[in-house]
């Protein structure tokens, strides 16, 4: 799933696709109405690809927590984010069992069904979405076989290469804020 061009907007109800850059803002697509409109640089952006959600061990980006709701729910539509809090809780105990109890708020595990259910609708919740690249393997070794950490550094390195193109999108603080924040209030 290509969440790097799939952000939320503050005061904006829904999901929208980046689809090009203007001098004074963007051109976004609603999701699961293609309908396209211009935003300005003022508006608050939060890209999905960087949201995670709190354990009591690490963050776990947004895109595990959509594939373990996925395999959960065998990628069909899951609850309502108008459910109770109890079947609510039970949600999240299923898509991520060790979740952080006081960092992610019952809104936080609301946004996240209600996300997972327009990305549904609008296509981008299949089996195929969540197929990982294959990793590249150098002649005479394994995919999965022993690497050095000399070799191991610069393949962790390198998907940081890929991030400089992300903050184009929204190169004001009023973004780095709401990317920032979207760590412990996803949006």
């Amino acid at each position: 799933m290509l969440l790097e061009k799939i952000i939320s907007i503050s005061g904006k109800p829904g999901l929208y696709k980046l689809v090009s850059q203007l001098k004074n803002g963007f051109i976004i697509e609603e999701v699961t109405t293609k309908k396209k409109v211009s935003i300005g640089n003022s508006s608050q952006v939060s890209l999905l690809d960087n949201i995670a959600m709190f354990t009591f061990d690490k963050e776990v980006p947004l895109f595990e927590v959509f594939e373990n709701i996925a395999k959960n729910y065998d990628y069909k539509e899951t609850i309502s984010h108008k459910s109770s809090e109890a079947e609510l809780a039970e949600f999240m105990v299923a898509s991520l069992p060790n979740y952080d109890t006081e960092r992610v708020y019952n809104s936080d595990i609301k946004k996240l069904a209600q996300w997972y259910n327009i990305l549904h609708k609008a296509g981008y919740i299949t089996p195929e979405s969540f197929v990982k690249a294959e990793p590249e393997t150098v002649e005479g070794e394994s995919a999965e076989g022993d690497i050095t950490a000399d070799k191991a550094a610069p393949k962790k390195a390198a998907p940081k290469a890929d991030k400089p193109a992300t903050p184009k999108v929204k190169a004001s603080t009023g973004a780095k804020a709401a990317t920032k924040s979207t760590h412990r209030k996803m949006g």
